[in-house]
């Protein structure tokens, strides 16, 4: 299974385009579309190629989540959990209770688990908790 266009461009909406590496809200380097790994103050990217990074990303998160859930997903769980892990990382997902519950066949709790993940360095963001809905809208449609 991978990421449908659907999952990328929630992903692509909630993380904004920034061709400059900015300090993001958990005050990590952030480019592109939301790529923290190898990004350091002052690098600089183009669209085309945020898009390129945003896509071999998603394929790898989405690779991760399928191994870490143990019952059958539709395309748009699996979309609304890889945009999830993409934005939160897969050690905040294999950790969670949301996972837990998942993977103990209780689909129905992952949207309100979702919405749960909705600050950063403690405190509730007003993007975050739109993005976490969005997600548990995805989950459930």
């Amino acid at each position: 299974m991978k990421p449908s266009n659907e999952c990328i461009e929630l992903v692509k909406h909630f993380e904004g385009f920034e061709s400059e590496a900015y300090l993001c809200p958990a005050n990590v380097w952030t480019i592109g579309y939301g790529r923290t790994r190898n990004v350091k103050e002052g690098d600089v990217i183009t669209e085309l190629q945020a898009e390129r990074d945003l896509l071999e990303e998603l394929v790898e998160f989405g690779e991760q989540v399928l191994r870490v859930v143990d019952v059958e997903l539709t395309q748009k769980e699996f979309d609304a959990l890889t945009s999830w892990t993409y934005n939160l990382g897969v050690g905040n997902l294999q950790s969670s209770t949301l996972l837990k519950k998942l993977n103990a066949g209780d689909k129905n709790s992952v949207p309100s688990e979702m919405l749960r993940w909705n600050k950063a360095s403690g405190k509730v963001l007003e993007g975050l908790t739109r993005r976490r809905q969005a997600e548990a809208d995805l989950w459930v449609s």
